[in-house]
């Protein structure tokens, strides 16, 4: 539940509401001015997608593994390009791993453990 908000509130509140208006900065940096607020729209939409993605337990090995190659690149291209404009400079990559071992955990390690103890009629 926590992962889902998580792309929720960086889809939606940062991204498509813009109220956090670093993020369409980052983009404008990485993708350019000229569209920066429709890219920053679509990325929010997507985000807000993977939330639902993550709700709904489809396919939910491939949704962690999309999860947190996307967090990785994300995060890599973002300090690498535009480092100045991020939250917390370079220690964004820092929170990014702790993330990316979050999903890892609550999809291979916890996820496993319960669906161990599911019993099967």
């Amino acid at each position: 539940m926590f992962i889902a908000f998580v792309w929720l509130a960086n889809g939606l509140i940062c991204k498509v509401l813009n109220l956090v208006p670093r993020h369409e900065a980052i983009v404008a940096r990485i993708l350019g001015y000229d569209f920066s607020r429709q890219i920053t729209l679509l990325i929010g939409l997507a985000e807000i997608g993977m939330a639902v993605w993550v709700l709904s337990r489809y396919q939910s090995k491939w949704c962690a593994i999309s999860q947190m190659l996307l967090v990785a690149v994300m995060n890599l291209i973002e300090a690498l390009i535009a480092s100045d404009l991020l939250l917390w400079g370079h220690f964004n990559g820092l929170f990014a791993l702790l993330f990316i071992g979050l999903i890892y955990y609550t999809e291979f390690v916890s996820g496993k453990k319960q669906r161990k103890t599911i019993v099967h009629v």
